[in-house]
């Protein structure tokens, strides 16, 4: 029991960090999404 308690803290912090990952990648393609389109606009409107 007591070795299982030690790892219960480990394996509660690697959800949060996953929790967190999944959290930012989402916002990130965003971004380069949103990024992505303005070059291409910029790009094909012209100067």
């Amino acid at each position: 029991m007591s070795d299982n308690k030690a790892e219960t803290k480990q394996e509660r912090r690697e959800k949060k960090l996953k929790k967190k990952q999944e959290r930012i990648p989402k916002h990130g393609k965003n971004i380069a999404k949103i990024y992505m389109d303005a070059i291409l606009k910029r790009l094909r409107g012209g100067k």
